[in-house]
């Protein structure tokens, strides 16, 4: 199975081995992040530091001042590596050492654009903004997503790119300093507190059949119990837990947030899928694939958006699917996209192997050839830069055994 490792631009520059030691793995690919959050990242073997701070979400080369020209929503250049064009050099040293080098574009997730533009963030039921969550039902986010996701993937020396948060952003962030475990909100309570009731989002809702106001006064007593301290339902599967916000709004609401949310879903992801296709073309890019971090549930948030499996197949080159937490979770994720798949289409099981960050990459081996049974196509590795040197040495050994 052909692998790829994720890969941040500090990871590479200022130290001359990274390139070297990261194809030593046996990986064929690099996810080079492009355009990035917010993070404080750990760089166990550099030279020169030991950590990386990332202030806010921002692109890692220079933005084109005539494509943003204008624009209320634009992108932020970063101030903390010294570079011109952190991508580019580090795509330059990678490509050196003959990995592909593809890029990392995140989209509808930064907390600075949502702090200063704050009416185009998600907005819940009470009110509250979430501005590390832009709304992508709004046409500014949707023209801002395009915008970017065409300029940051399409870089010098790129092969193609990886999109995450290509759809809703909702209430789970990972936040710093994170303090919303007080109640018990499960998978269905962290749906209901990720509605959107911006002013496009209540039209959205009227517009399918259900009255905003009364789906925000829904929402609110279907938590209430969650704030009086009732337990969450116990887990359970994706369809559980749809049946789960069915049985909260009803089913006449229900199918109306439904209708609206994934159709807003499915039309920024065909639209910034679009954007890139475009722009590769317009680059001499015939060959250019374009992949989601994606969840086969339609009605999930978050980094790895909800999609529809056949819908996203169509228009998309493939996925890059979340394959941690064991087997049973492992085939609920891959098996709904291998169905829906025609054969040409890259379903990449994606795997944590930063052991402290909750990776295994003990058992990367047994777990890749299991997805590989359910219809994985290729390997992602999360995340070469931040693994210690005995996971990687794990990874290598386990690389070489799926060659």
């Amino acid at each position: 199975m052909r692998a790829g490792a994720f890969v941040y631009p500090w990871d590479v520059l200022g130290d001359p081995a990274a390139a070297e030691r990261i194809a030593a793995l046996g990986v064929r690919q690099v996810t080079l992040a492009a355009a990035y959050h917010t993070t404080r990242a750990l760089t166990p073997r550099h030279p020169a530091h030991r950590v990386v701070t990332a202030r806010h979400s921002a692109v890692y080369y220079p933005a084109d001042e005539a494509r943003w020209a204008g624009r209320r929503l634009r992108p932020y250049p970063q101030r903390w590596l010294a570079e011109a064009d952190p991508y580019d050099q580090a795509a330059r040293a990678l490509a050196a050492a003959g990995l592909e080098v593809h890029s990392w574009v995140i989209l509808a997730h930064n907390s600075r654009l949502g702090e200063e533009h704050q009416d185009s963030t998600v907005v819940n039921a009470f009110g509250d903004h979430y501005p590390w969550a832009p709304c992508v039902a709004r046409p500014e986010v949707l023209a801002y997503a395009e915008t970017l996701a065409a300029e940051a993937a399409v870089r010098p020396g790129t092969a193609g790119v990886e999109l995450e948060s290509c759809g809703w952003y909702g209430l789970d962030h990972l936040h710093a300093h994170d303090k919303i475990g007080g109640a018990a909100l499960g998978g269905v309570g962290g749906l209901l507190m990720s509605l959107c009731f911006c002013s496009v989002c209540r039209d959205g809702y009227a517009a399918a059949g259900a009255d905003p106001q009364r789906l925000r006064d829904r929402v609110r007593s279907a938590l209430a119990p969650s704030w009086a301290g009732a337990p969450a339902p116990a887990a359970g599967d994706r369809a559980a837990e749809w049946a789960g916000v069915v049985a909260a709004l009803g089913e006449e609401l229900a199918e109306a947030v439904a209708d609206w949310r994934f159709g807003v879903a499915d039309n920024f992801q065909r639209a910034t899928v679009a954007a890139v296709r475009a722009r590769a073309a317009e680059a001499g890019r015939a060959a250019f694939p374009v992949l989601l971090h994606a969840d086969p549930a339609p009605h999930r948030c978050g980094a790895n958006v909800g999609v529809r499996p056949a819908a996203v197949l169509a228009h998309a080159d493939g996925v890059v699917v979340p394959s941690g937490g064991g087997e049973a979770a492992r085939e609920a994720a891959l098996v709904p996209f291998a169905e829906a798949g025609d054969g040409g289409r890259t379903i990449a099981a994606n795997f944590p192997v930063v052991a402290g960050m909750g990776g295994s990459p003990g058992t990367l081996a047994a777990d890749a050839a299991h997805a590989a049974r359910l219809g994985a196509t290729e390997l992602r590795l999360y995340h070469a830069g931040l693994a210690n040197d005995a996971d990687l040495r794990a990874v290598a050994e386990a690389v070489r055994t799926l060659s």
